[in-house]
């Protein structure tokens, strides 16, 4: 029916009746968007829009990390109980990290849920440590992983995403590994939709604008490199019915945002006219595309962007609707013009994400696995802080206060019924600069 093009000009013929009509679009890096929404149950594909290009995943690879976690547990290696220890490599890894002094020993539960709720780049490497022996031999074992899924596409450096031209994946690929968390391991989905967690003082808001603020949203990840720009894999269920999107490539934070919103709720509203949309099959038969990935640096993060990505960022997530939330350029991987499907496509509001509320935190901490009781009272002591002594402490303001991403304190806890909850923090402009290796994600 179609020929496949090199992703800069897609042949694009959609059948509309007996007519069909063929398009040449150029791919623009400035523009570009990887997009793909499937249904988690049966795998089928609902939109995809340059799906199976390679691409940087940022902290999106961190959905690998807990695959392999989550694995290492089922075949009892492990327990999330189990004690590891946060090495020098682990306590380098920078910018965003729990800051957790070397030799500290942490479970894998609260390893977890600080990498996936903080992106805690650190915690990333305490697990393929701890899991796989080293990061080399851990990353390993991703690739070797994925493509057992179906990841074909995936290639894997390091366990947290940080910048490296090894690491890649595409949002085919995303959406396989987000089926396979889902479908293997129901019983832990918690881990993914975690709304904040409390750190001694600190209380840190998991970087999914979706959690809280979308009908039904339950998961996964987001993701931020200046190559990569803004990525998120995003799930949410309705009547029984859970759907995942995969945004990578978006221009703001807000953009990814109010995109995998867009998508998913296309997804669960059908139009009537949706027997004409392109038929694109199952998630894994998607076929991959053979180029390098783009490097989106200079728009994300170039000198004549009239506003940085990571300061843009924290502008955005101020306002979670403000931003570009424009559509890719209009192609996509399996030859369909976008422009002509967005149309079949049932119409969607404009603002998709109510106002961020109140969350109440889960507790983490250093050290043993403690009772409930431990934990309570943990999380009643407001000048508790692991690790430390009372008092103004030399480098107290730790890896969070320099979080290039933006990504503000919340403000101080109350207290209702018994129980913390986080109001949305305020978000101030960054004024540092930041290369590539320090512009890691959230």
């Amino acid at each position: 029916m179609f020929r496949r093009r090199p992703l800069g000009f897609l042949l694009a013929p959609l059948a509309l009746g007996a007519a069909a009509l063929v398009t040449v679009l150029p791919m623009r890096a400035a523009s570009a968007m990887a997009l793909i929404l499937v249904d988690a149950d049966s795998g089928k594909v609902l939109r995809s829009e340059n799906a199976t290009y390679p691409w940087h995943p940022a902290s999106t690879t961190k959905l690998m990390t807990l695959y392999m976690t989550l694995s290492a547990i089922r075949d009892q290696r492990i327990t999330p109980d189990t004690l590891f220890t946060v090495s020098a490599n682990a306590n380098s890894q920078s910018p965003t990290k729990m800051g957790i002094p070397v030799g500290t020993q942490v479970t894998v539960d609260n390893a977890i849920k600080m990498m996936m709720v903080k992106s805690a780049n650190d915690m990333a490497v305490v697990l393929a440590e701890g899991v796989g022996g080293s990061v080399e031999a851990f990353a390993a074992q991703m690739t070797e992983t994925a493509h057992r899924l179906g990841m074909t596409e995936s290639n894997f450096v390091n366990p947290n995403g940080l910048p490296d031209d090894g690491q890649i994946i595409s949002a085919r690929d995303l959406a396989i590994l987000a089926r396979a968390l889902i479908r293997e391991f129901p019983q832990y989905n918690s881990y993914w939709h975690v709304p904040a967690i409390k750190y001694g003082r600190r209380v840190v808001r998991n970087y999914n604008p979706l959690l809280g603020r979308y009908a039904g949203a339950d998961g996964m990840k987001t993701g931020f490199i200046c190559s990569s720009g803004f990525n998120l894999v995003a799930t949410a269920t309705r009547d029984n019915r859970q759907l995942i999107a995969v945004v990578l490539g978006a221009p703001t934070s807000a953009a990814r945002a109010q995109k995998a919103a867009e998508m998913l709720e296309s997804g669960f509203a059908r139009s009537p006219f949706a027997w004409l949309l392109p038929a694109f099959g199952n998630v894994n038969a998607l076929t991959p595309i053979e180029a390098a990935p783009p490097d989106l640096k200079d728009d994300m993060c170039g000198p004549h962007r009239k506003r940085h990505a990571l300061e843009a960022a924290m502008a955005d997530s101020a306002d979670p609707d403000a931003g570009d939330g424009s559509d890719s350029a209009g192609t996509d991987t399996n030859g369909q013009n976008s422009n002509l499907v967005t149309a079949l496509r049932a119409p969607a509001p404009k603002n998709l994400l109510s106002e961020p509320g109140p969350v109440t935190p889960v507790v983490v901490y250093t050290g043993p696995t403690r009772t409930a009781e431990q934990i309570a009272a943990l999380a009643a002591l407001p000048d508790y802080e692991p690790s430390k002594k009372k008092g103004k402490h030399k480098g107290a303001k730790t890896a969070e206060a320099k979080q290039p991403e933006g990504k503000p304190e919340a403000k101080k806890e109350t207290k209702k019924d018994g129980k913390a909850v986080v109001k949305p923090a305020q978000h101030k402009p960054s004024s540092g600069k930041t290369t590539d290796r320090t512009t890691t994600a959230q």
